[in-house]
């Protein structure tokens, strides 16, 4: 396979069994794949992804003294702002070539999560920042549901077996900014090649080259989506709930050639992740005598954990 395939929502949103159908084959062939699919007819529309474009060029545009601020020590980075160069993806020495900032879950005061998720952070210099950063959270969390429902299908489970585990989940939304290059980057990259942690992963702004995927035979591609398409992945949570069936696969952020290295670069992608008490375990369909089963059981919260340790954000 040598691009991602595109697949449309509103085909599985219809009320036309076939057409909803179709698209819970066509996803799940892409992630049985390649991992990756672009998808149109998702919940954001135009007006707040501009808004939301607006707002995060705003916030990284602010003097570095301003974003420090806002860098919150004892969390793992899971809220707030994290700095330049503080992200290494497993298994690499240099640290990544972005600065970010995430919004995590919103749960009222009563809910059993309330004292789990740390708050979000208030940014006081841009009022509509949390507000517009909120609304497309919550969009892009519907939007992610009705894939998963779609998945829930094709592995022959319920329609409706993730929803309770990803209500009030630990998903985050990432802006990223990857500054201008300014020197020679001595083997340091935008984003090193890396699995997402979570179950699946919605990106906004892959309309330019920079994400590539490598498919099932080392190559490397380009995945870049139309302007109205969201890249949505397999995480390593998915790819261990479905033994493999369903396929994280390895992707990175290349850095632009050299006349474009003055140039900065944004995304932002919604790692949906479930409810830390979720297991992981292998599900009993995606294991037989040809698929034996891979690995060890745990939890979300554990195998998260674990993850950011390896990513330099959590000190054991």
């Amino acid at each position: 396979m040598d691009k991602i395939p595109s697949v449309d929502l509103r085909d599985f949103l219809s009320d036309n069994p076939e057409r909803k159908q179709k698209f819970v084959n066509e996803i799940g062939k892409a992630y049985e794949e390649i991992g990756f699919v672009a998808l149109k007819g998702h919940f954001l529309d135009d007006k707040l992804v501009d808004e939301l474009y607006g707002e995060v060029k705003n916030f990284f545009d602010q003097p570095v003294e301003t974003k420090q601020k806002y860098e919150i020590p004892g969390i793992g980075g899971q809220r707030g702002y994290v700095g330049f160069g503080k992200e290494t993806a497993k298994g690499f020495k240099k640290g990544d070539l972005k600065e970010f900032w995430h919004f995590g879950q919103y749960v009222s005061d009563d809910s059993k999560y309330k004292s789990e998720y740390p708050d979000n952070v208030i940014v006081d210099e841009l009022p509509k920042f949390n507000e517009v950063g909120k609304e497309a959270y919550q969009m892009l969390e519907k939007t992610g549901q009705s894939v998963l429902r779609a998945l829930a299908i094709y592995l022959g489970l319920d329609e409706f077996y993730f929803d309770d585990k990803i209500a009030e989940g630990n998903s985050i939304l990432r802006p990223i900014h990857y500054p201008p290059i300014t020197q020679e980057p001595d083997d340091a990259v935008r984003a090193a090649a890396h699995g997402d942690i979570n179950l699946i992963t919605l990106l906004m702004g892959s309309q330019g080259k920079g994400l590539q995927v490598q498919n099932h035979n080392g190559d490397w591609i380009d995945a870049i989506a139309e302007p109205d398409e969201l890249v949505i992945n397999v995480g390593d949570m998915l790819s261990r709930h479905t033994n493999n069936k369903l396929k994280s696969t390895i992707h990175r952020v290349v850095n632009p050639p050299r006349e474009l290295w003055g140039t900065s670069r944004y995304s932002i992608p919604f790692f949906m992740h479930p409810v830390s008490g979720m297991s992981l375990n292998a599900l009993e369909n995606c294991v037989d005598e040809n698929n034996p089963k891979l690995y060890e059981d745990t939890t979300a919260g554990e195998f998260l954990h674990e993850r950011l340790i390896e990513l330099g954000l959590i000190k054991k």
